[in-house]
């Protein structure tokens, strides 16, 4: 089974608050196990879009 990549958010700080993304899968770096998983350029447009 190969290995999956992960790639740390660009905003994170110092490893504070960090997201980290792999092809289909999102995850919280300060606790690894658990994943999201989804569509994930659907997911950015909809961050994009999000105006609070």
């Amino acid at each position: 089974m190969p290995q999956t990549r992960w790639r740390r958010s660009s905003r994170s700080q110092n490893g504070a608050n960090c997201v980290e993304v792999s092809p289909g899968a999102i995850r919280d770096s300060k606790n690894p196990g658990p994943t999201l998983t989804a569509d994930i350029p659907a997911l950015i447009a909809a961050v994009k879009r999000f105006q609070p």
